[in-house]
């Protein structure tokens, strides 16, 4: 069963395959993109001595410039420099936080850049301590949060040349370096995500010991990159070591289990594991019934979890009744808001679930209901309603019923065009899905157009061998096809689906094998033996190798 594909933006477009001549079409269903601001957050805050200064008009927090012996030998001086500086800085933190929560960037990037400037210069004057390295810290969350990955790699090297000549025992340290490590896994630098993490949990290892509570937040930070840089069993490993801890501290029933069970079945699952990954969430399911009840939102949400675990197993019966009472209790319980995102997507799973076992009118309904929802608490004319139209416009192609679907993706069209100007490659989604209903209705003309004009925008946005312009191609091919268009043309273009399919999905993927069987009907039509030849034989290994997969 095909797991459920996000649109993540209207305005950055996947691949999303579309076959004309198709005996069993795929469904696929979008959830309406939504931002989301990263969470900011900082385990321990805790320094020597600092105070706030203003740098360019903005608040800035830098550490005081006194590093004396004598100074900081004063216990009483220490400790009230101590406390103010941690003041200072958990109040650029929460500053931060705010800008970004409600909206400010442009005041979030003032405020970051004139730390950052302020840090700066103190390196340049000498002073590289554990002052700087946390406010730098901050810095760095800051820039995260708002997506600025080369912002935060610039100062994740500044930071670096910090930590490396600090001793283990400063005081704030640890958390800066497990900060360093989560930020890092999220830049795909798994060398220096791991090594961050390491000397972070050594840290605390030696503070706390092997077994501490106070080990669990960085070690599932941990995990979870391992996880991500495919050191599964390493991954596996640490999850099962979470478990005892919060097992031994807080005991067999405690909600602290749920991250790392979670954690865990998650990882058991993405390898091919289900009957495995049951056994973790099914202990989530039974703490949340013990804690809360068994009509607690909750247990809801432990239930949509193992309608996942249902459907790797191939159990689609048992996955539907569990998506069913998962969604009714949620909603009696008033968990979640109707609109809420994470109760689409539990919808659109089910729906999509509905349709793969020939139960399209259920699953119909479902999509209908989150039209309704969404026209309900956002308006009739709002853009997040053209993924709704395109969804409901999918279901009723699946039941081939094209003139509904027609009407569909032209109203999803319209809501689009309002937001997004004509030449705006996210209108293409739907405009190639409409040629493809006109297709199905034999108005092969207007079909035409649209799949021209699709790849004409897309060419300009993504390049001309990119992966959206050889779905167009792929399209285009098969309308001109049944309008009769020049054989020698035809065979051109499905020459260039094929560069590109090779490129993006390997020179063995599926893709590659079914656009070598259009080619190879046009090299016979057109008497090209010599060429006609080559290609037989790659598609027979091909089928070969794809028959063998399937019966394995």
């Amino acid at each position: 069963m095909n797991c459920v594909c996000f649109y993540p933006s209207l305005n950055s477009l996947g691949c999303f395959p579309i076959h004309l001549q198709h005996p069993t079409p795929e469904v696929k269903l979008y959830v309406v993109p939504c931002l989301s601001v990263a969470h900011l957050y900082l385990s321990r805050v805790c320094s020597k001595i600092g105070s706030p200064i203003v740098y360019n008009g903005a608040k800035c927090f830098m550490p005081v410039l006194l590093r004396s012996d004598t100074l900081l030998g004063s216990s009483s001086h220490s400790l009230n420099s101590a406390s103010d500086f941690e003041k200072h800085l958990q109040e650029l933190f929460d500053e931060v936080k705010k800008l970004i929560s409600t909206g400010n960037e442009s005041d979030a990037i003032d405020l970051l850049e004139a730390n950052y400037q302020a840090v700066r210069e103190q390196l340049d004057a000498g002073f590289s301590g554990i002052e700087e390295a946390a406010i730098l810290d901050i810095v760095a969350l800051g820039y995260f949060a708002l997506g600025n990955s080369d912002m935060v790699e610039l100062v994740l090297d500044e930071m670096n040349k910090i930590v490396d000549c600090l001793n283990d025992d400063e005081l704030l340290l640890d958390s800066i370096l497990i900060h360093m490590g989560s930020m890092y896994s999220s830049l795909g630098k798994s060398e220096k995500s791991t090594l961050m993490y390491q000397r972070g949990l050594k840290i605390l290892e030696s503070l706390h010991g092997m077994h501490s509570i106070f080990l669990v937040t960085p070690l599932l930070g941990l995990a979870k990159h391992l996880d991500s840089a495919k050191r599964v069993a390493e991954a596996e490993e640490i999850y099962q070591r979470v478990i005892s801890i919060v097992e031994s501290s807080h005991g067999a029933d405690s909600v602290d289990l749920v991250l790392p069970l979670s954690g865990l079945g998650n990882l058991l699952l993405n390898q091919g594991k289900p009957e495995a990954a049951e056994i973790p969430f099914n202990r989530i399911l039974n703490l949340y019934s013990r804690l809360h009840g068994e009509y607690d939102g909750r247990v809801g949400m432990a239930l949509c979890t193992l309608a996942h675990v249902k459907c790797a197993q191939g159990n689609a019966d048992e996955a539907i009744h569990l998506y069913k009472k998962a969604l009714q209790i949620i909603k009696d319980s008033r968990y979640m808001a109707l609109d809420d995102k994470i109760i689409e997507k539990m919808r659109l799973d089910l729906a999509e679930l509905l349709h793969t076992v020939g139960r399209g009118s259920e699953g119909r309904e479902l999509l209908e209901e989150c039209l309704v929802i969404t026209e309900k608490y956002k308006g009739k004319d709002h853009p997040s309603l053209a993924t709704q139209f395109i969804n409901l416009a999918t279901s009723y192609s699946f039941s081939k019923n094209y003139v509904e679907a027609e009407r569909l993706l032209r109203m999803s069209l319209r809501i689009m065009m309002k937001s997004v100007g004509p030449d705006d490659p996210s209108i293409t989604f739907p405009m190639l899905h409409l040629a493809v209903a006109l297709f199905n209705l034999r108005r092969d003309k207007e079909a035409e157009r649209l799949a021209i004009d699709v790849l004409r925008i897309r060419e300009t946005a993504f390049g001309k061998e990119s992966l959206p312009v050889g779905e167009a191609l792929d399209c285009l091919v098969s309308i001109q096809t049944r309008l009769g268009e020049d054989d020698d043309e035809l065979l051109e273009l499905l020459k260039r689906v094929l560069r590109i399919q090779e490129k993006e999905f390997g020179h063995e993927s599926e893709e590659v094998m079914i656009t070598l069987k259009k080619i190879l009907f046009y090299l016979d039509k057109l008497g090209m033996k010599q060429e006609k030849f080559p290609v037989q034989r790659r598609l027979s290994v091909l089928r070969d190798k794809y028959n063998n997969r399937i019966r394995y």
